[in-house]
C-alpha cells in the first residue's frame, strides 16, 4: 500500500484524458459540434483536468462552486479548493449553447476537449470584481487604503485577466482529448500526476516538498530545496511551463537553468525537475493554496512557502501566502480537506558576516551584511546588463542566462517592489 498522500478529494487521481478507441471516436464526434475558441488558461486547466492534476475536479465550476471557492474556499459539497476555475464564453456563442447540449473545446485549431453543457450563468461586471476582490484583493499596500481599485485593472495581471472574461461562463463535466505541446517540447520534465508517484514509490519517498518555481533557482530557492531535503525524503522542483506574463523567462531557459543547478550543486537522487502545464494566475496566498491542492495530487505531502510566495507587486503582505494555510477550512473529512501541509520558511539571504545562507530566524547581523535574493531582482539585473552581486546565483547558472538574455532582440522592463529590493526588511 503506497505510503505518499492521497490525491485530493477523495476518489484517487480523477483523470478525464481519453486514449486510444475512446479517444478516436471522440475526437470524430467533435467534428460535429459546435466549436468555441478557448484561452490559454483554459487550455491549461483542461489538460490538468485530463491528467488528474485538478482531482476531483471532472469539469468547469458551477455557479454554485464558483461563489463557494471565492467566499469559503470550499466547493458547494464542502470540498477545499482555492481559485475559481471556470469557462468564460461570449454572450454571442452562449446564445447557441443550450444546457444539455455538448461543444467542444478548442484552441489554436487543435481539440483540446469536449463538454456537456450542465450549467450556463451570466457574470455581469460586479460579479468579476467581486471575484477580484475576494481572489486577488491582500494585505499589502498596493490592496489596501482603497488602493487596490486605483492600481490592480492596470497593474495586476490576475485582476486584469478576470475583468477581460466573457459574459457567460458554462459549467459541466469534460473529456479531454490533448495534452497539448507539452509531451513533445518537455520530455522527461512534463510529468503526469502518476508518473511522479510512481517515482517516488520507486525510490522510495513517502515525505516528499515541493518547490514552486516561475524563475530560475536562485541562491535562496536553492537553499529552501536543501532545507526540505534534510527533512524529508526528497524534493519535486516543479516548475510552471505554461504561460508567463511578458518578461518573465520561457520555461525552456528555467528548465536548463535548474538543470545546470542541480547537476552541480545537488545530490541528483534527491530531487527531481518536473514541470506542469498551467498558466500563473497571479493570485498570490490565494495561487499558494493552488499549488498544494495539486501538489497533493502529485503526491507531495509539504509544499514549501517562502517569502511572497506567488506574489504581485506588492499587493500582498511578505507572509501572507503562509499566513493563509492557517485560515484554511477544516471539515474533518480526509476526502475533502487540504492533506498537503506548508514548509514556511522565513526571509532568505546570503549573509557575508555568517558567511552563508540564512534566514532572519538564524542570522543576528544587519540588514547590510545581507544579499537580498528573489528572482524579479535577479530578472532585472539581467535584463538591464547589469552585474549580478556576489552570491546571488550560482556562476554556471548566470553565464547562462547571461548568453539568454544577450539573444534577446526585445527586453520588457522589469518592475521592481519592495518584497523584491528587500527595502521591506
Amino acid at each position: 500500500m503506497s505510503k505518499l498522500v492521497a490525491p485530493h478529494g477523495g476518489k484517487g487521481l480523477v483523470c478525464a484524458l481519453l486514449e486510444g478507441d475512446a479517444l478516436a471516436a471522440e475526437l470524430k464526434k467533435a467534428t460535429g459540434l459546435k466549436q468555441i475558441e478557448i484561452s490559454d488558461r483554459a487550455k491549461g486547466d483542461l489538460i490538468m483536468m485530463g491528467i488528474g492534476g485538478f482531482s476531483p475536479l471532472t469539469g468547469f465550476m458551477t455557479k454554485a462552486d464558483w461563489k463557494g471557492v471565492c467566499e469559503n474556499l470550499q466547493m458547494a459539497d464542502g470540498t477545499f479548493w482555492p481559485v475559481p476555475i471556470t469557462l468564460d464564453i461570449s454572450a454571442a456563442d452562449a446564445t447557441d449553447v443550450a444546457v444539455g447540449s455538448e461543444i467542444a473545446l478548442v484552441k489554436n485549431g487543435t481539440t483540446f476537449a469536449t463538454m456537456l453543457v450542465e450549467e450556463k450563468y451570466e457574470m455581469a461586471d460586479e460579479d468579476k470584481k467581486w471575484e477580484c476582490e475576494k481572489v486577488f484583493m491582500g494585505e499589502g499596500e498596493e490592496s489596501v487604503d482603497g488602493n487596490f481599485w486605483k492600481l490592480a485593472p492596470e497593474d495586476h495581471p490576475g485582476v486584469i485577466m478576470v475583468q477581460a472574461q466573457k459574459e457567460f461562463n458554462l459549467a459541466g463535466p469534460v473529456k479531454v482529448l490533448s495534452e497539448g505541446e507539452y509531451p513533445a517540447e518537455y520530455p522527461g520534465v512534463y510529468l503526469k500526476p502518476a508518473e511522479t508517484r510512481a517515482m517516488f514509490e520507486e525510490r522510495g519517498w513517502a515525505n516528499v516538498a515541493a518547490l514552486q518555481l516561475r524563475n530560475p533557482m536562485h541562491r535562496s530557492h536553492e537553499y529552501l530545496a536543501k532545507i526540505a531535503v534534510e527533512v524529508c525524503d526528497g524534493v519535486l522542483i516543479h516548475s510552471l511551463i505554461g504561460n508567463l506574463k511578458p518578461g518573465d523567462i520561457p520555461a525552456p531557459t528555467r528548465v536548463k537553468a535548474i538543470d545546470i543547478l542541480i547537476e552541480n550543486y545537488f545530490v541528483k537522487e534527491n530531487v527531481i525537475n518536473a514541470g506542469y502545464p498551467l498558466d500563473m494566475r497571479y493570485a498570490g496566498p490565494r495561487e499558494g493554496l493552488l499549488h498544494a491542492t495539486f501538489r497533493q495530487n502529485y503526491g507531495v505531502n509539504n509544499m514549501l512557502i517562502g517569502r511572497d510566495h506567488a506574489g504581485v507587486g506588492d499587493f500582498y503582505g511578505l507572509f501572507e501566502a503562509q499566513q493563509i494555510f492557517d485560515r484554511v477550512p477544516v471539515t474533518g473529512d480526509p476526502g475533502k480537506d487540504l492533506l498537503c501541509k506548508p514548509m514556511k520558511i522565513d526571509w532568505t539571504f546570503y549573509c557575508y558576516e555568517c558567511d552563508g545562507m540564512a534566514s532572519l530566524r538564524t542570522c543576528p547581523h544587519k540588514k547590510e551584511s545581507r544579499v537580498i535574493l528573489s528572482g524579479t531582482k535577479l530578472r532585472k539585473a539581467l535584463s538591464d546588463g547589469a552585474e549580478v552581486v556576489d552570491h546571488f546565483g550560482r556562476d554556471k547558472v548566470l553565464v547562462y542566462l547571461r548568453d539568454y538574455y544577450e539573444g534577446l532582440t526585445e527586453k520588457v522592463e522589469v518592475k521592481m517592489q519592495k518584497a523584491a529590493s528587500g527595502s521591506a526588511m
